[in-house]
């Protein structure tokens, strides 16, 4: 049987996230995320391309945006973090975009991903919860992911800043793909399998 405690625990998490979600949404800097689109539809008119990265967790949403970006309108790749130093950054060309993720923006391995990102002739996009750190500085644009805590046992494990790097994503995902004019039928030709897939009559 769960121990009353754990349940306790998690009573304790999900009031943190409602609290740190309701307070990071009513801070969001929608003119932040308007430059982020800017520089993306810029990128792309050129040519470019678009990539996301992040370190540990961050690699996680990362995939997610990728994936999420990619089906409304706005073809991303995903960017391994460490990998990036050791040959992978040859998937970039010089005009594209990077979303890197960090809530830190101190991390090590992410410092030297970024270097070489803008070695390549890249522009970032920073995804961190801190608004003086290292990645915020060497980003073109920053898009802030700030919570108060994690949440859960610790307060250390992402969890609660995983959620705020994930809703500033989806927002800019939803941004582009208005951009993009992306409509059903053109949604359904890159997601025909599933339910989602399937066109209702009024949807055509």
């Amino acid at each position: 049987m769960i121990q009353q405690k754990s349940i306790k625990a998690v009573e304790l998490f999900l009031t943190s996230a409602k609290k740190s979600f309701s307070s990071y949404i009513d801070g969001i800097d929608l003119a932040s995320c308007s430059e982020a689109a800017e520089l993306i539809l810029a990128s792309q008119a050129a040519g470019g391309r678009l990539h996301v990265t992040g370190i540990g967790k961050p690699g996680h949403v990362a995939a997610f945006a990728a994936s999420l970006l990619s089906s409304t309108g706005n073809p991303a790749t995903f960017l391994h973090g460490t990998e990036a130093v050791h040959g992978s950054c040859g998937q970039l060309v010089a005009g594209d975009v990077v979303i890197a993720i960090s809530n830190s923006g101190e991390t090590s391995e992410l410092k030297a991903t970024v270097n070489a990102v803008h070695m390549n002739g890249c522009k970032v996009i920073g995804v961190t919860g801190n608004p003086e750190s290292w990645l915020a500085k060497h980003s073109e644009v920053v898009l802030l992911a700030g919570v108060a805590e994690e949440g859960g046992p610790l307060n250390r494990a992402p969890r609660n800043s995983v959620n705020a790097e994930m809703l500033i994503l989806e927002a800019l995902s939803v941004m582009l793909q208005v951009e993009k004019d992306w409509n059903p039928e053109k949604y359904v030709r890159c997601h025909p399998g599933g339910k989602l897939g399937e066109l209702r009559e009024n949807e055509k």
